[in-house]
């Protein structure tokens, strides 16, 4: 399976304002560089990166007459052409970096009601947008080796 980065986004602190950048440092078992989730003690390595495919974005957004951003449902890294479902509990690479999928990113009700916010949503109810995101917003993954990614760069398994 092959795909690429689309984008990069970090944001500095929890809550804060989303970041893009060309490029991130991948530090393994803590995360990206400069984002709000890089634990230096590495307690948090089974959270230390989030990807999202840029195609489930975009049918959410069909499904229901939306018009998010991939970037907006603040995972770190969006790709496209490749199904990250299909990579919880398998290594693969991204750029020269290896990365193990942990488990299913799913959708929780902060980022229901920070998209409800900051959209001004008044017809779709945030336990809406949990739902039409549920198996379809990422994976959290495991950096295994440090390095830096760039956008476009692969996104390969197998």
């Amino acid at each position: 399976m092959r795909g690429s980065i689309v984008s990069i986004h970090i944001a500095s602190v929890e809550g804060g304002e989303l970041q893009p950048l060309d490029s991130a440092e991948l530090v393994a078992g803590c995360g990206i560089r400069g984002d709000r989730h890089f634990s230096a003690d590495g307690s948090r390595a089974d959270e230390a990166l989030t990807l999202i495919e840029s195609e489930q974005v975009e049918l959410f957004n069909e499904l229901t007459g939306l018009s998010l951003a991939p970037h907006d449902t603040r995972r770190q890294i969006v790709t496209h052409g490749i199904p990250l479902n299909d990579l919880v509990g398998v290594r693969f690479s991204i750029g020269d970096v290896e990365v193990e999928g942990v488990e299913l990113c799913e959708p929780c009700a902060y980022l229901a009601d920070h998209l409800t916010k900051q959209f001004s949503i008044t017809g779709v109810a945030p336990p809406d947008i949990v739902r039409g995101l549920a198996h379809r917003a990422g994976i959290r993954a495991r950096i295994l080796n440090d390095g830096v990614v760039r956008v476009g760069d692969p996104v390969t398994s197998g």
